[in-house]
C-alpha cells in the first residue's frame, strides 16, 4: 500500500503509470528530464497542495497499483542499449 511517506524514486517503480498521473497532477517526477526526490508528501506540498488532496493522490494511486492500465508493449521493450552494436 502506498502513503504519503513513499519517496518518488519507490513510487515510480513500484508504480510506472504514476509518472503519468503525477504529471497530470502538475507533479513533474521523471518525464520532463529532470527526476525529483523526496517523499510523495513532500512533492505534493512543495507545489501548494493540502493534505485532502494528498489523500486523494494516495486514494487514486493505490487504485492505480491494484488496477494498472494495460501494457500495449506486454512488458517487451526496445533494448536501446545495445542499438549501435
Amino acid at each position: 500500500m502506498i502513503d504519503k511517506n513513499i519517496s518518488i524514486e519507490d513510487l515510480v517503480d513500484t508504480v510506472p503509470g504514476s509518472v503519468r498521473y503525477m504529471m497530470d497532477q502538475g507533479i513533474k517526477c521523471i518525464a520532463c528530464g529532470e527526476p525529483i526526490w523526496g517523499t510523495l508528501e513532500e512533492a505534493a506540498k512543495e507545489k501548494g497542495f493540502d493534505d485532502a488532496a494528498i489523500g486523494k493522490f494516495l486514494e487514486d494511486l493505490n487504485n492505480l497499483q491494484q488496477n494498472p492500465p494495460e501494457d500495449p508493449a506486454k512488458g517487451k521493450r526496445i533494448d536501446t542499449k545495445n542499438m549501435n552494436d
